[in-house]
């Protein structure tokens, strides 16, 4: 089944209707195997100027001189107005300096390996999806923020936060061949449909097409190309030239959290367009710097922008204001263009950071026991002296170290779907996880008392049955898909079993009887003999199904060749073949550790040298947490579902690490989780004290899917209660006490799932639930497991009885 992006015409506010994509094409059938996901966009239709939030009907252009406010009561109409120069303070403001102390050994530093992938990998040099208008080799990352401007028609917008841009192609009210920028605010958002059971909305999105300001050059048109290069993981440049053979005459560098738009004009004539009209333009007389100039705009819906430009040959910037929809430097420029928002309070904020902008991230890391410091350092060209304005999510700025808090200014702006952006001035931030789960092994786990591996005597008796028969089952044939996420969850199935009869039964003969069995069904996946076979696709780096070559279905096996969802897949093949080495260290050959870590490789590549895969695929240390869109065009920029398989992966690696006894993977694995844990409490799982997501979508209790610019409480299957929440709850892991806490699971099992009303859920979701509420009631879990008519229908593809009543038994 597919599912066609539709155009859906939504009424956003009084005076503003927007086209909104309030649909998607993609779709997972889970329950049948075919969790196909796919995307299609066939139109993109901008959102016309007259409709922007707060437009108002067309006004004459207004000039203001020696103010700093526009006059809203007199108007000129006539030629196009000239800009009249007003006198503002000049000078930097002193910010506050970051002095973090040196960190540690970098757990980022050293790279999993730097060979080529192992030969039972397949190379392919081509990949259904065109690298359209890349410049640079491969490995290229596939789930990042900057991927519209590579894929499709390039022109959906990319999320920068707080900012949106996007390639406006001649289209929408500015008509500009240049990069359109939009940012909005909260009362701009759309909400769907209100549920009578929870009073919260459905969906909450932001409006598309809004070109609140355009950066461009009056030399592009219609021939216009876009390329892309230095592509990393949260960075990119986009550069604009006037055709396919021409280099480019305009460069925007892209980091995440940037504060400026910035533009790299080499020898184009600048031209800043808008499709809200000016209301004033001014110029400062003396610029917030040296060799700074700088504008402030006006706009018709109230809002204020500053410009500033800056050219180390010494270039002057003077616009001409042509209409109130367009103004335009007078001569070519070399230098930066740079545009920022003013939220109200942050001019002089603003004005100080002005003239430098960010380049580039290095990642970094450090742990220290149960502590662990994460450290972003920007390299940033243009003015050496100032120090970079970056704006942080809520996350991030809960995390700072004191340094870096001292650095956050009072500059805020509303991002799209992660709350309040806070604006920070430095050059780099450091991030400090005080509590990480580093006593966490494979046994029951919780964040105060630690592993609950002891059983008593009686729950022995009970669930040793049950585990002799479970693991009496077929593996190699559970295993045996066309699917690497339903093979890798069969496996992690059985490896829990075995994992459980060992350390929890304490039954080694049985645990090493399920585990032979289980190593030949593995062996499978090593050897590459899969109904679907592995391959190692140079195009843009990295390991993927065959299921697309050779079937033509870019939704197959949920389009993992299109690198959809491949921390899921691979994590549950990572987690089960960490337990493997646990109970056999002498599974551990240089084979299998191989596989493995080419696995890893492929989502969570932490270092630049290993030259065959980009750095973490999945994991967005921005964001907190990982994508698993990969490459499909979208509007609403990537998401991800299941926000608890994005915990299994981060855990897989953690204890992978631990059992090849590579400290460093354990480390990070160690640190995401903790990363993990902080940012779904804020942008995915919702208690009702939740101060980030908006109030009317916080009783939903869980995203649904996270979009970069809208959440929807509905899942890709179906929109039953028990998907929507139940996706976030699977697998049962030790790790799920940290990343989905008491105070959460009571709340939201209180909301939709008490007073029997789970056991009206039918096949298994309703063991789902039950294992998700073992961690804050293993009585009543216990007893619905152990039940005389319990029915194995009740049980996942990757659940088993045998590790569901081992979980409930530690906590009793």
């Amino acid at each position: 089944m597919r599912l066609l992006w539709m155009l859906t015409l939504l009424q956003v506010s009084p005076g503003l209707t927007a086209w909104l994509w309030a649909s998607n094409s993609e779709i997972r059938s889970y329950r049948q195997g075919k969790r196909a996901r796919q995307t299609l966009q066939d139109n993109y239709s901008p959102v016309p100027a007259s409709q922007d939030h707060h437009h108002k009907d067309f006004r004459p252009f207004r000039i203001v001189a020696n103010s700093s406010e526009p006059d809203t009561n007199s108007t000129i109409g006539g030629t196009p107005p000239s800009i009249t120069p007003i006198l503002e303070p000049s000078g930097p403001e002193s910010n506050p300096a970051n002095t973090t102390m040196p960190l540690p050994k970098d757990i980022f530093g050293t790279p999993i390996a730097t060979n080529a992938p192992p030969a039972s990998f397949p190379v392919r040099k081509d990949h259904p999806v065109a690298r359209t208008g890349i410049n640079g080799p491969a490995p290229i990352g596939t789930n990042k923020f900057y991927a519209n401007f590579f894929l499709g028609k390039q022109v959906s917008p990319t999320y920068v936060h707080p900012y949106s841009v996007v390639w406006s192609q001649g289209q929408g009210a500015s008509s500009s061949w240049g990069l359109a920028i939009s940012h909005t605010e909260a009362d701009q958002i759309t909400y769907g449909e209100v549920s009578n059971e929870t009073g919260a909305a459905r969906y909450f999105l932001n409006p598309l097409g809004i070109q609140s300001l355009c950066l461009s050059a009056q030399e592009l048109g219609p021939q216009t190309t876009l390329t892309t290069d230095s592509l990393s993981s949260q960075s990119a440049n986009v550069n604009l030239q006037v055709d396919s053979k021409a280099t480019p005459i305009v460069t925007f560098p892209l980091v995440q959290g940037m504060g400026f738009v910035t533009a790299i004009y080499k020898g184009g004539t600048p031209v800043i367009t808008t499709g809200i009209y000016f209301k004033t333009v001014t110029k400062s007389i003396k610029g917030p710097k040296d060799g700074v100039t700088k504008y402030t705009l006006y706009l018709e819906n109230g809002k204020v922008w500053h410009v500033y430009a800056y050219s180390e040959k010494g270039d002057t910037f003077d616009l001409t204001v042509v209409n109130n929809k367009l103004a335009k430097a007078e001569k070519p420029f070399n230098g930066i263009v740079q545009v920022a928002k003013d939220p109200g309070n942050a001019e002089k904020i603003i004005d100080t950071a002005s003239g430098a902008y960010p380049i580039n991230v290095t990642l970094s890391g450090s742990i220290s026991g149960s502590k662990g410091t994460y450290k972003f350092t920007y390299k940033k060209g243009g003015l050496s002296s100032a120090k970079l304005l970056m704006y942080a999510l809520p996350h991030h700025y809960d995390a700072f170290d004191d340094a870096t808090y001292k650095s956050m200014t009072p500059a805020k702006l509303q991002t799209t779907t992660k709350g309040m952006a806070v604006g920070v001035v430095a050059d780099s931030w450091t991030m400090v996880e005080p509590n990480m789960p580093i006593s966490m092994g494979f046994a029951p786990w919780d964040p105060v008392d630690g592993e609950k591996k002891t059983l008593s005597e009686s729950a022995i008796s009970q669930i040793s049955p049950i585990a002799v028969n479970e693991t009496a089952q077929d593996v190699s044939q559970q295993s045996d898909q066309n699917s690497m996420y339903f093979g890798g969850k069969a496996l992690a199935k059985f490896a829990g079993i075995c994992y459980t009869a060992n350390d929890l039964l304490k039954n080694t003969t049985l645990s090493q009887t399920g585990l032979k069995k289980l190593k030949v069904a593995f062996s499978r996946f090593v050897t590459n003999r899969q109904q679907f076979p592995l391959y190692y696709e140079s195009a843009w780096g990295g390991l993927v199904s065959s299921a697309t070559y050779k079937t033509g279905n870019n939704g197959a096996d949920f389009g993992n060749t299109f690198y959809n969802d491949h921390h899921f897949h691979y994590g549950y093949f990572i987690y089960a073949a960490a337990i493997i080495g646990y109970l056999d260290p002498g599974w551990l050959t240089k084979e299998n550790v191989d596989f493995v870590n080419t696995m890893v490789r492929d989502i969570a590549n932490p270092s630049p040298s290993d030259k065959y895969f980009p750095i973490f695929r999945n994991f967005d240390w921005y964001h907190g947490h990982s994508w698993a869109h990969g490459l499909f065009e979208t509007a609403d920029g990537k998401d991800q579902e299941s926000s608890s398989e994005d915990a299994m992966h981060a855990y897989a690696i953690k204890m992978w690490g631990k059992t090849i006894k590579d400290s460093n993977m354990e480390a990070r694995g160690n640190l995401m989780l903790a990363v993990i844990a902080r940012s779904l409490s804020r942008y995915y799982l919702y208690t009702e004290d939740n101060k980030v997501q908006p109030p009317d979508f916080v009783g939903n209790k869980v995203a649904g899917i996270l979009f970069e610019n809208k959440c929807d409480h509905t899942t890709y299957f179906g929109s039953n209660i028990e998907y929507i929440q139940g996706i976030h709850m699977i697998p049962l892991l030790p790790s799920t006490k940290l990343t989905r806490p008491a105070k959460f699971v009571k709340q939201e099992w209180a909301t939709y799932f008490d007073n029997g009303r789970a056991d009206n859920v039918e096949g298994g979701w309703k063991g789902i639930l039950y294992a998700n509420l073992a961690t804050v009631d293993p009585q009543t879990a216990w007893k619905f497991f152990t039940q005389k008519d319990f029915d194995s229908s009740w049980l996942d593809g990757g659940a088993s009885l045998t590790w569901y009543l081992g979980y409930c038994a530690a906590f009793m």
